[in-house]
Order: C-alpha cells, then structure tokens, then sequence
C-alpha cells in the first residue's frame, strides 16, 4: 500500500508542463483481497476492458465532481463449477472501503450479488489531495464456492483544484480488447488523450510480445498498454488485449531423386526417391500433416498415386498428390523354335518370338533378326522393348549344311588328272548330289560351266574311254543309274586345256581339267 501511495504523491507533485509515464503498478505492491489465487468467479470494476489484479487508476479533483465506477461478476469456472456460482437463492455481500477516506469516500459500503448478471454502480467521492484505494472484502457468502476479488480494487488520485485541472481522459483506438487480427494485418494501436487544460494528444501505445506457442512467430495473444500524467499530476493509463491469428495456410512441395523419369513414356528404371516439403512460418504448433512422408520405391509398380496433406490454424493448403510408375526389368521374351543343323534347301522357316512384359507393358511386337538359309553359320537375335525403354535381346545359332558332291564318275578321271580327249568330241560327265542321306534329284539346281585353263607341265593325263553321242547337252537326272548325266562337247583345238565345273545351287561344286588332242 506504501508503494502505491508513494506514486501518486509523486504525480501529485509534478508540474503543469504535462508528462507520460508507464504505470507500472507491481502485483507485489497493492494487497488485494483474494492474495492471487485462483477462485471460480471474478468481482470486477469497469474501469478498463481488462479483468486482472492490476490496480485501475481513477483521476478526481478536490471539490470536482464525483467518479463512477460499476462492479459486476464474471464466470471463470476456476474451482470445479461449471457455470456461475451463484444460482438458486445464494448471495454473496461484500464490504467496499476507501483505505483513506479523507482523500475520496466510496458508496454504497456494502452490496449483495444476487446473480451472475447483478452489477453494482459505485460513486466516489473526492475529499482532499491525496491517493486513496478502494477494496472490496466479502461479508458473507452463501455458496459453497470462493470468489476473486482482486480484479475490482482500484485506485482514487485527488488532485487540488487550484490551479484547476480536469483529469484527462484516455482511450485507445486501432485496436479493441478482445479482437483478432491476421498477422501482418494488426492496426497500429494508439494512445488517444482528451485533456482540457494540456490539449488533446496521440501517441503510439506500447505492445507487449507476442505470448502463445507461436509466439516466437508473430502468432498469438499482444497487450497493448497506454499511460499518461497530465501536468497537474494526474495520471491515467489502460491496456487492450487482442489477438494475433495466421492467415496463411502450409506451403507444400516436394522434391524427386532423379528429379525427371529416367526411363520413357514417364516410368522410371531405377528407384526413385520422393521428399515432402512442408513449410508453416506463423503457426508450426497447430501444423496437421497427412500422407506426407517420405518413401523410396525400389520396387517395380504400376502408377501410384502418393498425396500430402497439410492444414494449420491458417487454414488448409490444396493436397499435392504425385503418382510414380517404376519398372526396372526387361520383357520376358523367347523364340517359337530352334532351328538346330539342317542342310541347304530343308532349313526350315524363320522362327517366331514371344515376349511378355506384365509392369509397363511392350512398347511393340518383338522382332527377329539374321535369318539366312545360305550355308554356313548363323545367329538369330530376337528382342522387345517396354514402354519403360527396357530392352530384352536373345540369340540362337544354327547351321545350314553344304550338299555332298560325287563324281564326277568314270569316264573323267579327277584328283588334278588331265583327262585327254579329241577336241569337238562329247564327254558324259557323271555325278551325285546329297544333302546328308538324302540324294538330290532336280537338275534345275545343277549348273556347267567351262573355261580355258592353263595346262600343268608333268601332270598325270589319261585319256577319255568313252565318250556320249553327240546329242542333247542339258543336265538330266538318270533315275536307273541314280546320277546326273551331263553330255559336254568339248572345243576343238589341240593342244589346249579346258576346266569343266559343276557347281550346286548350295555352292558346292566339282570340277575336272580336260585337255585336247
């Protein structure tokens, strides 16, 4: 009480020239009724908008007119009731006090709350200069409950009429008890003053920090505090509380490693990792999340569908939803057959392929390539590509077997012999063919052909036994003999040496070397 009356014997003393403070009323310093603890239903004065224990300050001047001032009560359920404590026929009467009644008196002394909605006018009377504190104590209380009486004690400043001074009176503007207001939208809270001897004044109020979990960003409960000492020393103050609530929703993005479908038609081959991103910068503590965890698919998958979800106290973000594909493995493919060893003229068909490809799909039909019926050697490859650009490729070799010439027969001597005959006359060049056990009989697939040779020196030579008759010259097939028959007329010119070839349509061939005489 010392300390309270010590303030306002200060302000009683400063001059006209006008001065702002900060009230800076401490809770330790003014000893209300209730000490600071926590009761189900608070008795209030209207003195400001707040309903707290610190101390209201009421300006009068000595011989001036009377201050007002209301009680009222306001349900808090502190103690375990739901609701107002007063119901049925309960009551609650309390004392009210000047703590110096030669500085200002209070009436009525007593009053009964009857309700939650009794309220109950006060008029203060001013006396002598001076600071006074006004109280209220319980008489009596019917209820089983307690209540808070520390919000309605406030304080009386009486200043001297001479020289006159009206108190002033504060407000302030922008921002009203009890609002909310979107972050970075907070109108600038200001001190408005209506002093009739110090003029009219404004001034910014001052904020307190922002207090919540979400404080630290700017998201929460702000006071907003005002004080002014006009220059006969009277001082008033009051304070707002409001709101600070976040208007923007979560930002969601999302990162992919590789960042683009390494594979085609938007699949990809290897595994592909998707990292969610969620950024709430004013309220993270009210920050709900849903289907936004991070994966990694190393699997082969047909297109999947991954959403993440996000809301906060600022509201809800669209869902960002990202669908994967993924596959990895070739087409399964194989050949219809197996083409193996076969002799020219028997190889059979080109072989078919298959491929099956059960994630992505085939791009196309597989395709078989190499395929030859030459003699010799060869590789088949098939392959088949997927939607994903996976591709399968698989190979077979096979053979394709030279026919077996004979011949050629008697009367032509082979192995480098130079068979001598008289020139124009006709030699029956004998022979078989085999394509392995199986002889060949079309003498379509038999072609002669002849040319001049140089003769060897010291070459073996015997001479043509028997020759044909001069006839027909065309390859024929003698079934009762099981050979081809080939009559050739040679040249005339002695002397000169001939080589007659045989040569199949596998490219298998025989020749012999003739000279004539």
């Amino acid at each position: 009480m010392d300390n309270l009356l010590g303030i306002g014997a200060a302000a009683g003393r400063q001059g006209r020239g006008g001065f702002r403070v900060a009230a800076a009323l401490a809770a330790a310093g003014l000893v209300l009724a209730g000490g600071g603890i926590a009761f189900a239903d608070d008795i209030h004065n209207n003195l400001d908008s707040s309903i707290d224990v610190d101390a209201e300050i009421m300006a009068l001047n000595v011989g001036g007119v009377q201050g007002a001032a209301t009680l009222a009560l306001s349900t808090t359920d502190g103690d375990g009731k739901n609701g107002c404590n007063l119901t049925g026929s309960t009551t609650l009467t309390l004392k009210i006090e000047s703590s110096n009644s030669s500085v200002a008196t209070v009436s009525p002394a007593t009053t009964t709350f009857t309700s939650c909605g009794f309220t109950q006018p006060l008029a203060v009377t001013p006396v002598g200069a001076g600071s006074a504190n006004v109280t209220v104590s319980i008489v009596s209380n019917t209820t089983p409950y307690s209540f808070n009486l520390a919000p309605a004690a406030f304080r009386v400043n009486v200043v001297a009429p001479a020289p006159a001074n009206t108190a002033p009176v504060l407000s302030i503007s922008g921002v009203a008890n009890g609002a909310s207001y979107a972050k970075g939208s907070v109108p600038a809270a200001t001190c408005q003053v209506t002093d009739t001897e110090d003029g009219n004044s404004s001034f910014p109020a001052t904020l307190g920090v922002v207090s919540g979990p979400d404080g630290a960003f700017g998201v929460g409960t702000q006071e907003a505090a005002c004080s002014y000492t006009d220059g006969g020393g009277i001082t008033v103050a009051s304070k707002v509380t409001y709101g600070i609530t976040d208007a923007t929703a979560p930002v969601i993005s999302y990162t992919l490693n590789p960042a683009t479908p390494d594979g085609a038609n938007g699949w990809y081959k290897s595994a592909v990792a998707l990292d969610w991103t969620v950024t709430e910068g004013d309220s993270p503590s009210t920050l709900i999340l849903a289907g936004c965890g991070d994966r990694t698919v190393p699997d082969d998958q047909v297109s999947t569908e991954y959403t993440c979800a996000a809301s906060s106290s600022g509201g809800a973000a669209d869902p960002v939803a990202v669908s994967l594909k993924k596959d990895g493995t070739a087409p399964d493919l194989g050949f219809t057959s197996n083409l193996g060893v076969s002799y020219y003229g028997s190889t059979p068909a080109v072989p078919g392929c298959t491929a099956r490809d059960d994630t992505s799909g085939l791009a196309g039909p597989c395709a078989v390539s190499g395929y030859s019926t030459a003699v010799g050697e060869h590789t088949l490859t098939a392959t088949a590509t997927d939607l994903a650009g996976n591709t399968a490729t698989i190979r077979q070799n096979y053979e394709v077997k030279a026919w077996t010439v004979l011949g050629f027969y008697q009367p032509i001597d082979m192995n480098g012999i130079l068979n001598t005959v008289k020139g124009g006359s006709t030699v029956p060049a004998k022979f078989e063919v085999f394509a392995g056990s199986t002889e060949i009989t079309d003498p379509a697939l038999m072609k002669f052909t002849m040319g001049p040779v140089v003769c060897a020196e010291n070459a073996s030579t015997d001479a043509i036994e028997t020759t044909a008759a001069a006839g027909s010259t065309a390859v024929r097939y003698d079934a009762t003999a099981g050979q081809f028959v080939y009559n050739w007329k040679t040249p005339t010119g002695a002397g000169n040496c001939y080589q007659l070839t045989m040569k199949a349509a596998d490219g298998s061939s025989v020749s012999a070397i003739f000279k004539l005489k």
